[in-house]
């Protein structure tokens, strides 16, 4: 046994301290709950001791102070101090077996000096504290009138041996308490995915529970973005409204985890040599559990606790890695709906391309002859020559109509590579109609011009359409598809309205020019206790990494809610 000892007496302990030490060690091994432990544990110590302050610095894995339970100093001193001490300096000389006795602090070579507003100190006992042969922690005892004994510290000793107990009793039961509430949560997140819950209120319910289970103070949800970008997506608890739109970079710890499909425990985010997402700066330890389904990693679950909080465990890691699993089944159940909703949108375009061509096209034509025939009759007769005129000009509309419905008929059947802008916002608002119970209007211009079907076939410089996709690039362009997107589906969740109208205009070009989006509807107005958070501040940081705008509110008409989106062209 190591021990160091300064000028220790030693005194034997009599009956009633002995009966008063096995009351203690019974008392802190009945319980399971674990502050009460610790708490215990301290107090304890002081009364059996008669010492004047006593302490518990519980340490994580670097050998600082994780968790420190004190008694003897008021609240308002405590508060003075600030952070608990560190664990290094005279506190990393208690050996690892037997215990550090002194008759006085300030003498042994290690001591730094009292921080400021720390209360004086002589005496002093420090004890560690073992479970299965590693150190747990470390207890402190200062301030006994007449200083410590041998006897204290052997009585200290055997106290540290049944807190041991007491503190893996305690983690046992706490963490078949812990499985149990993750089972509940997994089975809650597998019921909503069963019942058809949309893809991003399914990743929200995962992040809020997986959270409140986890006893983290935040959780992000980082899924692909535009081309190679990895982005948060989802966020909940504290500072989410910072972190949501944060960027994941190649090389970080989130991208890693996603490429070797194994989950990653971190100690400190704020103590991290490189961090390379400034938004994690506030929090300490970190959990990453990789979304993988079918051996593809579809996202990343993080939990977070700000900086002073317990560090995750191995067993916390292996039931998120299961959520996590449960959240790339919520993607994929999502990608299959939405390939299901574009499957009957691709067979409704063919059937309509069907019936315009077989029914419009050939009723058109049948038309166009008859109404050649008469003018051919009208036109040697001069009474009757307005009316050539006239048949003239019916004739010329429909040929142009015949156009039109031709290259409508080639759109709908054209291969989906290349899709401009214009079709991709009438695809959305296709696909929103099922979620509305109707369809929703659609208006796009540019420089005023209304962009309208069979625009192409005009003997026109440029279409509107072309125009659009000329003037929006294409990381624009996915933006502005994913505002309509997002004012789509929480009109469809929330509104209840009976109309939505889609407005997207673009008004000059490059630096000067500035591409605009509103959706309007008729319904209850903005909800603020129910509208996703996570979406609309995914729109607002979409609009702030351009340099533009975004808000929600009323519409000027007074009833229902008007979004409106804005950024900068260049």
């Amino acid at each position: 046994m190591s021990t160091c000892t300064q000028g220790a007496r030693v005194v034997m302990p009599d009956r009633e301290a002995r009966a008063r030490l096995l009351g203690a060690a019974i008392g802190l091994t009945s319980s399971l709950d674990l502050d009460t432990v610790l708490k215990g544990f301290v107090d304890g110590a002081s009364t059996l001791t008669g010492a004047r302050y006593a302490a518990l610095a519980v340490l994580d894995n670097r050998g600082d102070t994780a968790t420190f339970v004190q008694h003897g100093i008021d609240e308002e001193t405590e508060r003075r101090l600030g952070h608990p001490p560190h664990g290094g300096g005279l506190f990393a000389h208690i050996p690892t077996h037997g215990h550090l006795l002194l008759d006085s602090i300030t003498t042994h070579p290690a001591f730094g000096g009292w921080p400021a507003a720390h209360p004086h100190m002589e005496g002093f006992l420090g004890v560690p504290v073992r479970i299965r042969e590693q150190v747990f922690g470390r207890l402190y005892l200062a301030d006994k009138p007449g200083g410590f004994t041998e006897d204290d510290a052997r009585a200290m000793e055997q106290l540290a041996s049944a807190a041991a107990v007491a503190v893996v009793n305690a983690q046992r039961y706490a963490d078949a308490r812990d499985r149990e509430r993750w089972v509940a949560v997994s089975q809650e997140i597998t019921t909503q995915l069963l019942s058809g819950t949309e893809e991003e209120e399914a990743l929200e319910l995962i992040a809020a529970k997986v959270r409140e289970v986890a006893r983290a103070d935040a959780a992000l949800i980082v899924l692909p973005s535009v081309g190679d970008t990895w982005m948060c997506e989802i966020a909940d608890g504290e500072g989410a409204q910072d972190v949501v739109g944060a960027v994941f970079p190649p090389e970080g710890r989130a991208r890693t985890v996603l490429a070797n499909g194994v989950g990653m425990i971190v100690d400190s985010m704020s103590r991290a040599r490189s961090l390379r997402v400034p938004q994690l700066v506030r929090y300490g330890p970190a959990l990453y559990a990789p979304m993988m389904s079918q051996g593809v990693g579809r996202g990343v679950l993080i939990l977070l606790r700000l900086q002073g909080g317990a560090e995750f465990t191995p067993s916390e890691l292996e039931v998120a890695e299961v959520v996590a699993a449960q959240a790339a089944v919520a993607l994929e159940l999502a990608a299959a709906r939405h390939a299901e909703d574009v499957s009957s949108l691709l067979e409704e375009r063919q059937r309509i391309s069907r019936d315009l061509h077989d029914l419009a096209v050939q009723q058109l034509f049948a038309t166009g002859m008859q109404l050649e025939t008469v003018r051919v009759a009208a036109v040697g007769n001069p009474g009757t020559a307005w009316i050539a005129e006239r048949l003239e000009d019916a004739l010329t509309s429909v040929d142009e109509s015949v156009r039109q419905i031709r290259s409508i008929v080639h759109s709908l059947r054209e291969p989906d590579e290349a899709v401009g802008l214009v079709e991709r916002l009438r695809r959305e608002t296709s696909l929103a109609r099922t979620g509305l119970g109707f369809a929703p209007s659609l208006l796009i211009a540019v420089d005023g011009r209304l962009v309208r079907d069979g625009d192409d076939d005009l003997d026109l410089a440029a279409s509107p359409a072309e125009l659009l996709d000329a003037r929006v690039d294409d990381d624009i362009a996915d933006d502005v598809v994913a505002v309509v997107r997002e004012g789509l589906a929480n009109a469809a969740r929330h509104a209840r309205a009976s109309s939505v109208q889609v407005r997207v205009t673009v008004r000059g070009s490059g630096v000067h020019g500035r591409v605009a989006v509103e959706v309007e509807d008729d319904g209850v107005g903005v909800d603020r206790a129910s509208t996703r958070r996570s979406g609309l501040d995914n729109l607002a940081v979409r609009a702030r990494r351009h340099g533009g705008t975004f808000s929600l509110g009323r519409a000027e008409s007074g009833e229902g809610t008007l979004l409106s989106w804005q950024v900068p062209l260049a």
